[in-house]
């Protein structure tokens, strides 16, 4: 009501329910519920590659505060020479490179005053001085100032020739070098190669010397390393021992000898200085040397055999015939 008493209505017009409208939405409605919901645009995210990167760009700013300047220079440096390096391994220029090294620092020693002026030796016999000089790698452009002398000593040792050996440096030039050379003992042939060797049976040298010849001569494998002991035991008999022209091993456990009258004489395996006692009594007594045999076995302990030679077998046979009795004509 208003202020008169009467009866008051909204000035907005009252809207009438359309059935059209109603149906459409209810139609729109269930339509939209058929629908799928559109998809939605994911948000983006932090990446493993936005981690990485920001990780790596810390790590430089990182080094790059830290490190001092013209260490990217010097590495790279290095990795070249490094690779050079390599290069020059792999292409076998290794030796030619260390020896223009070696040549180069030698010269600044020599240049200042460590040039080696003189060189004493001691205790050589068998090899030169420039032997030893060059086994040692001494040469006329060392410097004693870089010489290193236990690698001298080494490399003199190593030598079969050479059994101990000092060297000392005696600034501001002069080098004493001591060696202890291994005598010649023997000549040992194996497969037809003659070598020459020391009484451990440490082998010197191929035989190539005619001052050796006169060396007693061992044969077969092993004979080297047992030779001493069976020499020194033969030496004991000299009745023996001085008509010996080679001793032989054979399969590595008996000796034979082999006389310069071309007498094999074949030893035991046990009981060898028996044996060589025997012989040296036979010779004496019987000239047992100088019979026309050809080999004398003693391998049985309770026998000794001998081998005529073609002529004195032929002679012997023809001795046993001779002395048969002839028969007559008439004898059955």
């Amino acid at each position: 009501m208003d202020g008169g008493g009467r009866l008051s209505r909204s000035v907005k017009p009252q809207r009438r329910s359309d059935p059209t409208i109603k149906k459409a939405t209810s139609r729109a409605s269930k339509t939209h519920a058929l629908l799928p919901e559109p998809s939605r645009v994911p948000e983006p995210i932090f990446t493993a590659q936005d981690f990485n990167d920001q990780h790596r760009n810390g790590l430089i700013a990182t080094l790059e505060r830290w490190l001092p300047r013209g260490v990217g220079t010097a590495a790279t440096l290095a990795l070249l020479l490094g690779v050079g390096m390599l290069g020059v391994v792999k292409g076998g220029y290794a030796d030619n490179v260390t020896g223009a090294l070696s040549d180069t620092r030698n010269a600044l020693g020599n240049a200042i005053g460590f040039r080696i002026t003189s060189v004493a030796i001691t205790g050589r016999k068998q090899l030169t001085q420039d032997e030893i000089l060059a086994v040692g790698g001494v040469n006329g452009r060392s410097s004693l100032l870089f010489l290193d002398a236990a690698t001298v000593r080494d490399r003199l040792k190593a030598d079969p020739w050479i059994g101990e050996a000092t060297v000392q440096k005696l600034y501001p030039g002069r080098l004493q070098i001591d060696v202890t050379e291994r005598a010649p003992f023997a000549l040992w042939q194996q497969d037809g190669r003659l070598s020459v060797i020391s009484e451990d049976g440490t082998v010197l040298e191929p035989y190539v010397a005619r001052r050796f010849a006169a060396l007693p001569l061992v044969v077969g494998k092993g004979a080297q390393s047992r030779a001493k002991n069976f020499l020194d035991l033969l030496a004991q008999y000299p009745q023996v021992a001085t008509n010996v022209k080679a001793i032989v091993f054979v399969g590595e456990r008996r000796w034979n000898l082999r006389l310069a009258n071309g007498l094999d004489v074949r030893l035991p395996e046990d009981n060898v200085e028996k044996a060589l006692a025997t012989l040296s009594r036979l010779d004496s007594e019987e000239q047992l040397f100088s019979r026309d045999i050809t080999a004398i076995d003693m391998r049985l302990p309770d026998r000794l055999t001998v081998r005529l030679s073609e002529d004195a077998a032929k002679a012997r046979l023809d001795a046993i015939n001779a002395s048969k009795p002839k028969r007559k004509a008439g004898d059955a």
